[in-house]
């Protein structure tokens, strides 16, 4: 757990008396320190304000000097902030810190920033994927770093993150989150402008974690996750808890893990979790969409763009919680989704298999972010319609038409009126998909790839798999 010094704790945010005494000895004798997000190798977002903070004596004046900007302003309650007016992408540059002493920060680099997030397998490693071996001699990025965080759980909001700025090499990349690293290597190569990664995942956790407690307000059905982060907040404001909070606990990881990262100026985040909500797939479709909000709010930099993964087939993952990421699609605006229908593993629940990933939500990006005109999800079902004994099936993100890989389309079934589901036969006709069965004759609803493990092939022309959908959405 993070060390519940106040040091560490946001301003407002009360400690015992005796912490809160030792602070104000401190703060007395306190050096102008930057936040350790502004540490040497860290990569700055292009093209929008940039804050830059950190602590320093109460009445301190402090000064930011960057790339040809000098910001100045005077520290209060032991914190101070500036922000820089937007940058170009450039650098190697240097930043000085000064106050009653001088702070130099080197090797800066100006581009875009991207958080990513979520479980295991955005946790994932470089060194444990299927490509490592024929990928990491070119990994040779000196201007694609990554910060990754360390696991942190904590009752109440951190103001600091524990972690370094890390250039790629074929020497480091095997400790990068392995789709962080592909999604920054394609956006790197595209773009031809520095890159940096904030990696804030943890394996084997729920988006409750990950949501702050303020996050669950609105939504009826998350008020029991509302009230233990709440409760723990007030719990231990006064107080250490005497054994870590676990991961798994509402608030537990936004607390200690994407608090400390704000206001930290990002282009945007990307996503890859859901297998610790499986069981609750339904609530997952009120989580998903408020965690998404939840950090747009806390970081006051809009709709950011926020692309997430839908999770792979494997044996004990039920179809409704990919059906839950779908229906966020329509919930959360400047979202897109990633299918993985293709790139799973049956048997594992960390297919190895994270460059297509990593690419694909890089496709995303430089489409809905840089103005790449190119096709960049898979077919969506949008609409269907009854034409007799058949189903008319409309989907959006055909890019250049739908296809079937490897032959015939597999994966759809087909109910009547009895609600029975019964396997089907379909066929690509034009930008829809027609859809029917024996012994169905009126036709009212349609899934397709609805399985742990769906085994299906629609494609649009891209190369890009359609996502498994029902139309009888509960």
């Amino acid at each position: 757990m993070a060390d519940m010094n106040q040091k560490n704790l946001r301003p407002g945010i009360p400690a015992s008396l005796l912490a809160a005494v030792t602070l104000s000895s401190a703060l007395l004798h306190a050096e102008v320190k930057p936040n350790p997000l502004f540490t040497d190798g860290a990569v700055l977002q292009r093209g929008q304000a940039v804050p830059i903070w950190g602590t320093a004596k109460d009445g301190e004046k402090v000064s930011v000097e960057f790339a040809g900007q000098k910001a100045e302003t005077t520290a209060k309650g032991g914190k101070w902030s500036v922000s820089l007016k937007p940058l170009e992408a450039g650098g190697p540059f240097t930043m000085k810190i000064s106050g009653e002493n001088t702070v130099t920060v080197g090797n800066l680099l100006v581009g875009e920033v991207w958080v990513c997030s979520g479980q295991s397998n955005m946790e994932w490693k470089f060194k444990a994927t299927a490509a490592a071996d024929q990928d990491r001699a070119d990994a040779n990025y000196p201007k694609l770093r990554m910060f990754t965080v360390a696991r942190t759980t904590s009752p109440l909001p951190l103001a600091k993150a524990k972690g370094s700025w890390v250039e790629c090499s074929p020497q480091t990349v095997d400790g990068f989150s392995a789709v962080g690293y592909y999604f920054a290597r394609d956006l790197h190569e595209k773009l031809g402008v520095p890159v940096g990664m904030i990696s804030t995942s943890w394996g084997g956790t729920p988006a409750q974690a990950w949501t702050s407690a303020e996050g669950f307000g609105g939504h009826a059905e998350l008020d029991g996750y509302a009230k233990v982060a709440k409760e723990n907040l007030a719990k231990y404001a006064t107080a250490a808890p005497e054994k870590p909070l676990g991961p798994g606990i509402p608030a537990s990881l936004y607390n200690g893990m994407i608090e400390p990262l704000l206001p930290y100026a990002i282009k945007g985040a990307i996503w890859y979790q859901g297998e610790s909500n499986a069981g609750k797939s339904k609530e997952y479709q009120t989580l998903f969409p408020a965690m998404i909000a939840d950090w747009r709010a806390k970081w006051k930099q809009g709709d950011f763009p926020f692309y997430f993964v839908q999770i792979a087939p494997f044996k004990g993952q039920p179809a409704e919680i990919r059906e839950a990421q779908f229906l966020t699609l329509s919930k959360s605006k400047n979202t897109a989704m990633v299918v993985t229908t293709d790139v799973g593993d049956a048997n594992d629940i960390h297919p190895r298999r994270k460059r297509p990933v990593g690419e694909r939500l890089a496709l995303a990006a430089r489409a809905l972010v840089y103005g790449e005109k190119t096709e960049y999800s898979g077919p969506l079902y949008e609409s269907m319609e009854a034409k007799g004994d058949k189903v008319a099936l409309s989907f959006g993100h055909v890019g250049g038409g739908l296809v079937a890989e490897g032959g015939d389309l597999k994966g759809f079934t087909i109910a009547g009126a009895d609600g029975q589901f019964v396997p089907a036969k379909a066929e690509i006709k034009g930008d829809q998909v027609l859809v029917s069965a024996e012994g169905v004759s009126e036709p009212k609803a349609v899934r397709y790839g609805w399985a742990n493990v769906p085994d299906v092939n629609l494609f649009n022309k891209e190369g890009l798999p359609a996502s498994p959908f029902r139309t009888d959405v509960e």
